[in-house]
């Protein structure tokens, strides 16, 4: 279990990360989101101790990392799939790696099967494409068969069936009990993939929720069609709800589930022939939440100088 304490990280008069706390738990692929400039990287940083923190503290099952006598075999983890010496050979990073560690040698064959690398081995990590070196770091970071694991942006660079293989690799992990903290922009990705989600704004926990909770919490209503939408529109706003209609008679309803819906109707006499919940996307209840927290947005503008 990852577990984040009033953690704070400043560099000179910037505050990265403000007494920030959460805990990410076994079992489920915890999606870490915030805009540029949040505050995401920083944290994993502090949290491997590649940064130290200004406050707080970050640990692994109630220890630091640096603290951890073989750390690899506790967490995995891929921050930046670029930092490799390139003229080493992907067979020899992962070596060295296992050698840091005290890891069976076989291990590094196995994982460079599983993540697709077993042909290009011993071919120089220079000469990788980005895709190539991601399927690396995710090698290295499932050397040491952790129960941990943090990644961050790990779908950068891969085409989509390598998308859907880390997909379906984390959520394998999660399920067979493994802690999973991802870090990803692509919203439609972290909807397929994220059980529960941490949103972080200037450094601050916004949120900690379920996808489906924050779906449902900027629900844009109920899609309802029937034959009578006129008078099913009636009874509706009067037991409270706020009912738009469009021009084919689809209603939309607000502030009405929709088993009260179809009590009301059936108590009306009303029948109804479609009933639709109709969330949000996860991309658009981010934006709602970090809407005042964004650093490095564009400006609206309906041309492009060239």
């Amino acid at each position: 279990m990852i577990e984040v304490r009033e953690l704070t990280k400043r560099y000179g008069d910037t505050l990265a990360v403000d007494r920030l706390s959460f805990t990410v738990r076994p079992g489920a692929v915890t999606g870490f989101l915030g805009p540029n400039g949040a505050g995401k990287s920083t944290t994993m940083r502090l949290l491997l101790g590649l940064d130290s923190a200004t406050g707080g503290e970050a640990t692994v099952d109630g220890r630091r990392y640096a603290d951890l006598r073989h750390p690899m075999r506790r967490l995995g983890a891929l921050l930046d799939a670029n930092a490799v010496q390139g003229s080493r050979s992907a067979l020899n990073h992962l070596r060295w790696l296992a050698r840091s560690n005290r890891i069976e040698p076989a291990r590094v064959t196995r994982v460079l099967e599983r993540v697709g690398l077993a042909g290009v081995a011993r071919k120089a990590v220079g000469t990788f494409s980005l895709g190539m070196r991601q399927r690396l770091g995710i090698a290295a970071a499932l050397l040491g068969e952790p129960e941990v694991l943090v990644l961050d942006e790990p779908v950068n660079g891969l085409d989509p069936d390598g998308v859907r293989w880390i997909r379906e690799l984390l959520r394998s992990f999660a399920a067979e009990g493994g802690t999973v903290l991802l870090s990803s922009h692509l919203m439609s990705e972290m909807e397929l993939t994220a059980d529960r989600l941490l949103i972080i704004g200037r450094g601050r926990l916004i949120a900690d929720t379920s996808v489906r909770e924050l779906a449902d919490r900027f629900a844009e209503g109920v899609l309802v069609r029937s034959a009578r939408p006129e008078e099913l529109a009636d009874v509706l706003r009067k037991a409270g709800g706020e009912v738009t209609a469009a021009a084919d008679g689809a209603l939309t309803v607000r502030g009405l589930g929709q088993r009260q819906i179809g009590d009301l109707s059936a108590a009306n006499g009303i029948g109804i022939y479609e009933s639709a919940s109709r969330s949000a996307s996860l991309e658009d209840a981010y934006l709602s939440l970090t809407a005042g927290t964004v650093q490095f947005g564009a400006s609206e503008t309906g041309t492009v100088n060239r």
